[in-house]
């Protein structure tokens, strides 16, 4: 693929749209102009690559609304150096936003297949990340602690094994409930056994599921 100048003016108008809905974090609206979302998506996908809407990639999963992507980073409060735990890598397009950023990039996917195709494509874009094969319920407490933990697929509830994970001051973004929708909840971890909880708005994520899952195991 290549990234055209027809590719990047649709990103720049992409900013302007995800601008006028409220996001305001320069250094995210500069990181969805920089990754070329394209590049994420299946070849019959491309000429939507540039609305503000999920689209299907493989194993039954979406990348998400660059909206969606835009909000949650913001929540994050991502700084230069910030380490990252992402649950749920997908196509790999966040975790390159989140590299973009300068972050320091951890991130899981429990379908083998993602996980290899988002690993090739995230590192062949420059981008430096950590990809782990395994079980986000789990998260990555021999790389803890972290100062965002972001969840990309929806739980009934914060798996309790990530909490600890948190940095003091770390921030958790998760989207929290049933199937239909739920809510972006944000966890402030404030001290040893104190966090702050706050919820902002409804929005629609495939489930978050446990265990992992191989390309030979799919239907």
């Amino acid at each position: 693929m290549t990234d055209s100048f027809e590719a990047k003016g649709k990103r720049m108008r992409l900013v302007e749209e995800i601008r006028g809905k409220g996001i305001t974090d320069e250094s995210v609206l500069n990181a969805i102009a920089r990754v070329p979302r394209h590049f994420f998506m299946d070849p019959a996908f491309l000429h939507h690559a540039y609305q503000d809407k999920a689209f299907p990639i493989s194993s039954g999963q979406t990348i998400s609304q660059p909206y969606t992507v835009a909000f949650q980073t913001q929540m994050l409060q991502v700084k230069p150096g910030s380490r990252i735990l992402e649950i749920g890598t997908g196509s790999g397009y966040q975790a390159a936003i989140l590299a973009e950023m300068g972050a320091k990039v951890y991130t899981i996917e429990r379908h083998r297949d993602l996980y290899q195709k988002a690993r090739k494509m995230v590192l062949s874009l420059g981008y430096e990340a950590d990809f782990f094969y395994g079980d986000g319920y789990l998260g990555k407490p021999n790389h803890a602690p972290f100062d965002g933990i972001l969840l990309t697929a929806a739980a009934g509830e914060i798996p309790a094994a990530l909490l600890p994970q948190l940095a003091i001051g770390g921030r958790l973004v998760a989207p929290v409930g049933g199937s239909s929708t739920q809510v972006m909840t944000l966890v402030v971890r404030r001290g040893e056994d104190d966090y702050e909880q706050t919820t902002h708005g409804y929005f629609v994520f495939v489930p978050m599921l446990p265990g992992v899952v191989n390309k030979s195991e799919q239907k």
